[in-house]
């Protein structure tokens, strides 16, 4: 198959060896291995048989630089090197994924020039706990935040077609945030994927990765967080400007005006921020600016009636007239609001067209 194989290791065991073989039997011609600054005895004797196969090209690391760059260094490679193949498949060394995957992935790529993930099911009892449980939460998190539908974030056979790789060489990220970083940026850079179903294989329990499940989630999710923090600074803001409107504003003012003149005001600053924050930091839009802005405020004034109205729904269900409690409403109908109005602004405020 015209499909190059990107294998990145780092102190690998003897696996890596059958996997090459496996490979090769399967009708790979073109592997592409990366040794990743392996510092072993046993790793240096490992690389040195691999070598030997004609099919096999191995590209070293002099230090650990992380799978991301290890990636990297094999797309970078591939672009240069081999004019012309379709694309590559990635995988990992340690025999998590068969042979007979490896190549229906690499086939579907080919006859559908977008990306194909294998995807594994997180289902059974052989499954390591730390790694169900971080996929159904990214899985979650993926879906409800970025509108990235995807079954298993973690999958490391990815087949991805030639014309994507010059976008995911310049896509952040050194080590296993790398890989989720690659699923924002195809999603930002409207590069389409879908997903084959694989056999799911764990053996000793997953004891040969090198994930640390506590350092590398926080990079992973460092990128989900910030999609987080713009929406919780700007309602940080619109809060606190609220509640001393609200505060501020003369007793003599009917209870509706003192709120409607408190959600205005405070939700002409908050936005501004948001705006400015979400545009350039967050969806990193390149758009035009006059036709966010103008999506952004429709949707502000939308969900400012949305707030004022139902903040004064619940004061006059309640009778509630003291303006901490008012405050309290308003917090907890924002939260819902919150979430409605990310998804908004992802798919329509600052989604680019694609040409």
């Amino acid at each position: 198959m015209n499909v190059s194989v990107i294998l990145p290791s780092y102190d690998p065991s003897p696996k890596l060896i059958e996997a090459v073989e496996a490979l090769i039997g399967s009708g790979f011609d073109d592997i592409i291995v990366i040794n990743d600054g392996s510092s072993k005895d046993s790793s240096k004797q490992i690389f040195e048989q691999i070598k030997k196969y004609p099919h096999v090209t191995l590209i070293s690391h002099e230090k650990n630089m992380g799978k991301g760059r290890a990636l990297k260094t094999g797309f970078e490679f591939f672009l240069e090197n081999r004019k012309d193949k379709a694309g590559v498949v990635t995988t990992d060394d340690d025999l998590q994924h068969t042979p007979a995957d490896i190549c229906a992935c690499a086939e579907d790529m080919e006859n559908k020039s977008i990306a194909v993930f294998g995807a594994r099911s997180f289902k059974g009892d052989n499954i390591p706990p730390k790694s169900r449980i971080g996929n159904n939460i990214t899985s979650f998190t993926f879906r409800f935040l970025c509108g990235i539908k995807i079954t298993d974030t973690q999958t490391g056979l990815r087949a991805i077609p030639r014309s994507y790789l010059p976008t995911l060489i310049k896509t952040g990220g050194e080590r296993f945030e790398y890989e989720t970083n690659m699923l924002l940026a195809m999603k930002e850079n409207g590069m389409e994927f879908c997903e084959r179903s694989i056999e799911t294989i764990y053996s000793d329990n997953n004891s040969g990765t090198h994930f640390n499940p506590f350092k590398d989630s926080v990079k992973i999710y460092a990128v989900i967080i910030k999609y987080i923090i713009s929406s919780m600074t700007a309602s940080l803001i619109d809060l606190l400007c609220f509640t001393l409107l609200n505060l501020l504003l003369p007793r003599e003012y009917d209870v509706w005006l003192r709120i409607l003149l408190s959600t205005g005001i405070a939700r002409i600053i908050s936005s501004a921020v948001n705006y400015i924050i979400n545009k350039n930091k967050v969806f990193k839009s390149k758009g035009n600016v006059k036709g966010s802005l103008l999506k952004y405020y429709c949707l502000c004034i939308a969900q400012a009636g949305s707030s004022y109205g139902l903040v004064y729904l619940l004061t006059f269900l309640t009778g509630a007239e003291q303006s901490l409690l008012q405050t309290v409403y308003k917090m907890l109908i924002d939260i819902v609001l919150f979430f409605l109005c990310f998804t908004i602004q992802r798919e329509w405020v600052f989604k680019e067209k694609r040409k």
